[in-house]
């Protein structure tokens, strides 16, 4: 039952995520803190391939690893992202429309479970700011998706969404064992479901749409 709610949960999420090129136009913040006390002489960046490396970033001993889950040159999972279709258009795979209201309220519960992960099992604020937004721009292709531009399915990692259960211990605390996957794993397990989507219509139709949530996202700081 969650995978129908996870697989919401990525496209309202990345429909924001999205968004993180414009909205970066706009923001003034960063270069405002901006630091170059983590730089070294190698800086683990090669910018050149737009390849950056986040194992031991700063000497923050937490990042240790960080590059095993989608690679140094893949920040976001997007440009080896080839998912593996084992499920579609079965009838446990229906789309069912509910009201708007029961379909934000429980994005934004697992939006708030993120923010209670990053923030109780990441103590270093660097390394906070490094995961989140890896965990934000990954969420971002799903966007191309959704619009068709991508030429990928709609759909979710079954597999890995079935993980859900495991994020609370039985006393409610956090987890904290190993799940024993990494991000090349996701979409090898992709559930696609029914989908409405129209040739003729909805390329024109999803795009406004898109463009409306878009120019509606907009803020500064």
């Amino acid at each position: 039952m969650f995978s129908t709610i996870a697989t919401s949960f990525v496209a309202f999420a990345l429909a924001t995520g999205a968004m993180a090129g414009p909205l970066a136009a706009k923001r003034t913040l960063g270069k405002r803190h901006s630091c170059a006390c983590n730089k070294t002489s190698s800086d683990h960046t090669t910018a050149a391939r737009g390849e950056i490396s986040f194992d031991n970033w700063g000497g923050i001993s937490s990042l240790q690893g960080f590059d095993n889950f989608y690679g140094s040159d893949d920040f976001a999972h997007y440009k080896h992202f080839s998912p593996v279709v084992v499920r579609q258009d079965e009838p446990e795979l229906v789309c069912h429309s509910e009201q708007v209201v029961i379909v934000q309220q429980r994005l934004a519960v697992l939006q708030e479970m993120a923010k209670k992960i990053i923030t109780e099992q990441l103590c270093e604020v660097e390394s906070q700011s490094i995961v989140f937004q890896q965990y934000y721009a990954s969420l971002g292709g799903y966007s191309h998706d959704l619009t068709r531009s991508s030429g990928r399915h709609v759909g979710y990692d079954g597999h890995i969404a079935s993980y859900y259960n495991s994020i609370y211990n039985s006393d409610g605390s956090l987890s904290n064992y190993d799940f024993n996957f990494t991000g090349s794993d996701i979409g090898s397990n992709y559930y696609v479901p029914t989908s409405n989507w129209n040739d003729q219509t909805s390329y024109s139709s999803v795009n406004s749409a898109y463009q409306a949530s878009q120019a509606a996202s907009y803020y500064s700081y």
